[in-house]
């Protein structure tokens, strides 16, 4: 996600020291476990929060896989400017910080820098997922296949129900399938 992540790690660490939107004032905790093995894999970014470090980025994806070291590697794909747009990629690792549920990671793009990543809802499938963290101020609608109208209205919905102020979610142009 554009570096969906790319920047979280410096905006988490700031984000408590400088003003701005909150999204959720009380955001929630991790509604369910993850399966690690399960959310692994390829999602496309539905709509998310934006945010100075995903300015101009359309078709977002970020990809999960396990590393050699037993942390998660994390690779974000934005296109600049437009779905056809350059390609920019980042790429980070990603650590469990809940091992009771798994719904909580750190993440990192700059050295020792990390930025929380919850995963607050997904499908019992795993084919969509809600991503935040502590402070309200960060929001990401995720889904395993290029969103359909219908499938953002019910991330939107979910999101809404969790008590975010969906009128901040910026929508993610993706490529036609």
């Amino acid at each position: 996600m554009k570096f969906v992540l790319a920047m979280v790690g410096v905006a988490f660490s700031l984000g408590a020291c400088v003003a701005g939107p909150v999204g959720n004032p009380s955001p929630p905790q991790p509604a369910k476990a993850v399966t690690l093995d399960r959310y692994l894999g390829k999602w496309y970014e539905v709509a998310r929060y934006d945010m100075r470090f995903e300015k101009g980025c359309e078709g977002v994806t970020a990809e999960y896989s396990k590393r050699p070291d037993g942390l998660i590697r994390v690779l974000n794909t934005c296109r600049q400017g437009a779905v056809d747009g350059p390609i920019k990629t980042s790429e980070g690792k990603a650590k469990v910080v809940d091992a009771a549920t798994n719904a909580k990671l750190k993440v990192s793009f700059f050295g020792p820098f990390y930025g929380d990543y919850w995963v607050l809802d997904h499908g019992d499938d795993y084919d969509w997922s809600i991503v935040g963290e502590g402070s309200g101020r960060y929001l990401w609608l995720l889904s395993r296949k290029l969103p359909t109208d219908a499938d953002r209205a019910a991330l939107t919905a979910r999101a809404k129900a969790l008590g975010y102020d969906v009128g901040m979610l910026r929508p993610t142009k993706q490529p036609a399938p």
